[in-house]
């Protein structure tokens, strides 16, 4: 697995499993429907902010984002997302960006990096950020709608870096 920063020519890999994902409607607070112009311009960040892709044999499998989690006084903690092509989970691509998304907010400067929402019933990443040192700090009942399980809680998770 390799880790590298994105380029606007990786867009036309990340926007198939991106969507995929989204519709799905069980791991992102964003609207299912969200078109390709608004993911594009949400995913593919300008700086402070990085977005990141991880590639298995030259194929881009996942992609993270990592940016300040607030504005000000607040911005020396990162905010970080991330995704998987559902075709290519459970190789470690999850692993590989957590890992790589640490080390790059390290050096960028930031103290720690909090989750805002890491649906709950989303336990693959949940044990995932608790294995690279992720700490539930709260739980926000009832956040999100889930499709299937119904109103269930985000975690918000964090941890110094």
């Amino acid at each position: 697995m390799h880790v590298r920063e994105a380029t606007a020519a990786d867009w036309p890999a990340i926007w198939p499993f991106l969507r995929r994902i989204v519709a799905e409607g069980t791991t992102y607070t964003l609207p299912r429907d969200l078109g390709e112009d608004a993911a594009r311009a949400m995913w593919m960040l300008d700086p402070p902010g990085r977005t990141v892709v991880a590639e298995d044999g030259g194929v881009v499998v996942g992609s993270a984002k990592v940016c300040p989690n607030y504005q000000g006084p607040a911005a020396h903690v990162a905010n970080a997302s991330f995704l998987v092509d559902p075709g290519h989970g459970g190789r470690g691509a999850g692993r590989a960006l957590g890992e790589y998304v640490l080390d790059l907010a390290r050096a960028d400067g930031y103290r720690a990096m909090q989750f805002n929402a890491v649906v709950e019933t989303n336990t693959r990443a949940v044990a995932l950020w608790r294995s690279l040192g992720f700490e539930i700090v709260g739980t926000v009942p009832e956040a999100f709608r889930h499709p299937e399980h119904g109103y269930v809680g985000l975690h918000v998770m964090h941890r110094r870096l």
